[in-house]
C-alpha cells in the first residue's frame, strides 16, 4: 500500500483547485479555505494507508473541517453569551452570600428573558439553557435557521442591555 501515498500526490495535483473552490463556498473566506484544504490534505496523507477512496476521504474531511470553521465563527459572533457565565447561572458556590448573589443574578436573567418577545425568548432559552444548536431550534420551532440566528442576536443584545441597566 506504499503507492497510496503516491496517490495522494496525484490527488493533490488533480483535486486541489476543485477542493479549494468547494471549501471556499462553505467557509466564505480565502484564508480559512486555504487552511481547511491544507489540513484536509494532511489528514488524508496521514491516513493514506487506511483509506480505500482517498478523494472521498479528502472531500469528507474538508467538509467536516469547514463545518467546524463555520461553527467556530458562528459561536464567536454569538458568544457574547459567554458573559452570562460570569453571572454564575450554573453556580456551585458553597458560601451563602455567593449563593444569594447567584440566585439574584439568575432572577435578573430570568426577568431579562421574560421581557423578550415570546418566540425570541423561546429561541434564546433553547440556545442558552438547553444548549440546542441553531438547526435543532429551527426544527423544534418550525422556523428558518437564519430566523433563529436573528432571534439569538436580538436576545443577546436586549438581555445584555437589561442586565447592564439592572446590575450597575
Amino acid at each position: 500500500m506504499g503507492s497510496q501515498r503516491d496517490v495522494i500526490g496525484q490527488l493533490y495535483a488533480h483535486s486541489h483547485r476543485a477542493l479549494r473552490r468547494y471549501v471556499r463556498r462553505l467557509v466564505a473566506s480565502r484564508d480559512a479555505a486555504d487552511e481547511v484544504v491544507q489540513e484536509a490534505f494532511l489528514r488524508t496523507y496521514q491516513n493514506a494507508e487506511r483509506v480505500d477512496t482517498p478523494r472521498a476521504f479528502l472531500f469528507a474531511t474538508a467538509r467536516n473541517l469547514a463545518a467546524s470553521v463555520r461553527r467556530s465563527r458562528h459561536s464567536r459572533r454569538t458568544d457574547a453569551l459567554g458573559d452570562l457565565e460570569l453571572l454564575g447561572v450554573e453556580s456551585s458556590e458553597k458560601c451563602p452570600e455567593e449563593r444569594a448573589a447567584a440566585d439574584e443574578e439568575l432572577r435578573l436573567l430570568q426577568q431579562a428573558v421574560a421581557r423578550l418577545p415570546p418566540q425570541c425568548g423561546a429561541v434564546f432559552s433553547l440556545r442558552v439553557f438547553h444548549a440546542c444548536s441553531y438547526k435543532e431550534i429551527a426544527e423544534r420551532l418550525g422556523i428558518a435557521p437564519k430566523t433563529v440566528e436573528n432571534h439569538v442576536a436580538r436576545a443577546v443584545r436586549e438581555t445584555h442591555e437589561y442586565l447592564r441597566r439592572r446590575i450597575r
